[in-house]
């Protein structure tokens, strides 16, 4: 079985996006890696995938006390089903200014155990003037963030997900748009 877990995008959410996020379209529209200065693996395009329920966390940073630390491994694509991309819409100034974010202490613990990706469903894994450091410093460590996933919550049921994650192959830019499918294993 697989599943887009991609964002599909509409004229009139690009149209909010560019107005609300001026590097919308930079390659930071929907669905999208931050790779910063780095090169994307092609290896990474197929990963072990984690994904972790913090609906329920509200008010505070997603800290590694949330989650079951002992399912994090080297080499995996581990996401976190915020919620979030179903409550706001996307392209809207709230999405982008007010989405959950991840604790430092927990992208430190991502980074220190060695996962490919962190995948979440909203605007990044961190806010504001925190958000471009944070992704430098997981890229620089060979960690890439994927932005804006979508309908994470319809793959809670299993822990057996293989993460598929195609990004266009451009140069130059911080952002690459991607395709993510993950499939039943």
């Amino acid at each position: 079985m697989k599943t887009d877990i991609t964002l599909k995008i509409t004229p009139k959410m690009a149209a909010d996006a560019q107005g609300n996020e001026r590097v919308a379209l930079a390659g930071h529209l929907g669905t999208h890696f931050d790779v910063m200065n780095q090169e994307f693996p092609l290896d990474y395009t197929e990963r072990p995938g984690v994904i972790f329920d913090v609906r329920a966390v509200s008010g505070r940073d997603i800290g590694p006390e949330d989650i079951d630390v002992s399912k994090i491994k080297a080499g995996t694509f581990t996401a976190f089903c915020t919620g979030y991309s179903g409550r706001e819409p996307y392209g809207s100034r709230t999405y982008f200014s007010e989405h959950p974010q991840l604790s430092m202490d927990l992208i430190q613990l991502l980074v220190e155990k060695g996962v490919s990706i962190i995948g979440v469903d909203c605007a990044g894994v961190r806010r504001g003037k925190e958000h471009t450091p944070t992704d430098q410093y997981c890229a620089d460590r060979g960690v890439f963030i994927v932005e804006n996933l979508w309908g994470l919550e319809q793959l809670l049921d299993s822990d057996h997900w293989i993460i598929h994650t195609y990004p266009m192959n451009y140069a130059g830019v911080t952002g690459l748009p991607c395709r993510v499918i993950a499939e039943l294993s």
